[in-house]
């Protein structure tokens, strides 16, 4: 039975969540700030977590980037009134795995827990801890990315990312199957995060470089390649 950690503040809410996951076979403890939810964290074990971000003591978000450096393997889902483009690429950088808005409906969120648990139990272990491209190179343990022995510093969101295109360097990755592999959902089509994402990190890992490597095909997607040849895009 999966165990969860809710954090949310308001209890009447929170008491309705934690009946709707345990009707759904889960096993739920729950917080009302962040700080008691660090605690609880690191005292017990949890297979996935779900935070609001308006907490008392400690944000959703600082909370959130603190367990992802203590136990990265956790899944974390941001569940909050807060909608705007701005915010769910605030709670993404800060390390949540998927991102709600209230109101929801019970069966959505946890359909969406049933598919960030199962990816997270089939991810393959590593058998290398260093991913490399040309002159980027990549440590999975160390979390760090240099290019040409220049540290280049990644948000969270932006390392997996990278992680994916430098697990998948000369091929065509579409929209979705970066939104499915790095996001673990499906994006509205109306929305643009994944070419905000590339931008951010095309100024991070190529702008200070003469020799671009991440490269954009119009109307199919991105591609991590040297030499890509610009009239082809």
């Amino acid at each position: 039975m999966p165990h969860i950690l809710l954090v949310e503040d308001d209890k009447r809410l929170s008491q309705l969540i934690s009946r709707g996951l345990m009707e759904n076979d889960m096993d739920v403890n729950t917080a009302y700030d962040g700080e008691k939810a660090l605690k609880l964290a690191e005292l017990m074990h949890f297979d996935l977590i779900i935070t609001d971000i308006i907490l008392p003591v400690k944000n959703g978000l600082d909370f959130c980037r603190e367990i992802k450096v203590l136990k990265p393997n956790i899944p974390v889902i941001m569940l909050t009134a807060l909608g705007t483009t701005d915010h769910k690429l605030e709670g993404f950088d800060s390390g949540a795995d998927d991102y709600l808005t209230k109101p929801f409906e019970m069966r959505e969120l946890t359909a969406r827990i049933k598919v960030l648990l199962k990816r997270f139990s089939q991810q393959p272990q590593n058998t290398s801890s260093i991913l490399q491209y040309e002159d980027i190179e990549m440590n999975l343990k160390l979390k760090t990315v240099n290019r040409s022995g220049t540290h280049i510093k990644l948000t969270p969101k932006e390392f997996n990312l990278m992680k994916f295109m430098l697990e998948n360097p000369e091929r065509v990755l579409s929209r979705v199957e970066i939104a499915e592999n790095v996001w673990e959902t499906h994006f509205d089509t109306g929305t643009n995060f994944i070419d905000v994402y590339i931008n951010y990190i095309r100024k991070k890992i190529d702008k200070d470089f003469e020799t671009k490597l991440i490269h954009t095909k119009a109307g199919m997607g991105f591609i991590l390649k040297k030499g890509y040849e610009d009239h082809l895009q």
